[in-house]
């Protein structure tokens, strides 16, 4: 079997700009749910396409923990009102769908994706672990080919290679990597002087902030400039790219359950209902037709 993980936040945000691009060219006024009946047609979609066991993770409030360790940290602030309104709405239509979804508060959507997709490495059954988004964070989870990143828009796998090709590090170092760049989406700033290519040069050499010598003369590292200024940032800064690198890392000990508790079998009564209420009801149909049994 194969487990689809899917990070329903982001897919909310890709189906709300993904309609109102096909809005535009149609001309029909936007629906309050569009973005959801999105979500749920992409992840029936999955199911026709083969998938049994799926899991979708949310974001039900955009803060967590992190917030309490960075106070630039993202919150929901400036997020379009239209998508925070339907966050809950698609947590609830997709478990009226019978789909399994962890609505995330003290944790994030990348948590969840992340304890689930090591819940589904160590099950021998799983022949591979499909995370569904093109977010950065994920690469940490990446396992060979056996637990890899699948980019929906793009239709694009996301394996150990291609996370090694995209950031010059493996994905253990992904967090150490970010603690360095930063992260911009995220609302973390990095290490002054600290771009994309030194960091993975630095990395790819030494793996974690730990190792890097605190000497730049002592830095094995070819093709890198500006050396000596770098490893005064790091020296001076260790602490703070330490933090970074904590609030960077995947949370794996979130509750997500089995293997086993993640297979569709179908909607349940109340899906109809949702259905005509997004003004779909032949999606409910359609789920039905699809349904074991």
């Amino acid at each position: 079997m194969k487990v689809h993980l899917v990070d329903g936040t982001y897919e909310l945000f890709r189906q709300h700009f993904g309609s109102a691009h096909r809005r535009d060219e149609s001309g029909r006024a936007p629906g309050p749910y569009d973005a959801t009946v999105g979500v749920l047609t992409s992840t029936l979609q999955l199911i026709e396409d083969g998938a049994t066991h799926i899991g979708v993770a949310s974001d039900h409030v955009i803060e967590s923990f992190r917030n309490e360790l960075w106070a630039g940290y993202k919150t929901s602030e400036g997020m379009l009102p239209e998508l925070l309104h339907q966050i809950p709405v698609m947590e609830d239509s997709l478990i009226a769908m019978g789909v399994t979804t962890w609505p995330m508060v003290e944790w994030e959507a990348d948590d969840a994706l992340g304890a689930a997709a090591h819940v589904a490495d160590r099950d021998e059954r799983v022949e591979q672990v499909l995370i569904i988004t093109p977010d950065k964070d994920l690469g940490q989870c990446v396992t060979g080919t056996r637990v890899v990143q699948y980019d929906r828009r793009k239709r694009e796998i996301i394996d150990e290679d291609a996370v090694r090709e995209k950031f010059g590090v493996g994905p253990a170092s992904i967090p150490d990597y970010l603690g360095l760049v930063g992260d911009t989406a995220d609302g973390f700033p990095g290490l002054a002087g600290w771009g994309a290519k030194s960091t993975s040069l630095v990395l790819a050499r030494y793996e974690h902030l730990e190792n890097i010598p605190a000497e730049a003369s002592l830095w094995e590292v070819d093709g890198l400039r500006g050396a000596a200024k770098l490893a005064k940032t790091l020296a001076d800064d260790m602490e703070l790219a330490i933090l970074f690198r904590i609030i960077a890392t995947v949370d794996r000990d979130v509750p997500v359950g089995r293997v086993d508790d993640w297979r569709w079998n179908g909607p349940s009564d109340d899906f109809e209902a949702v259905c005509e209420k997004l003004g779909v009801p032949a999606l409910a149909h359609r789920a039905m037709a699809l349904a074991p049994g």
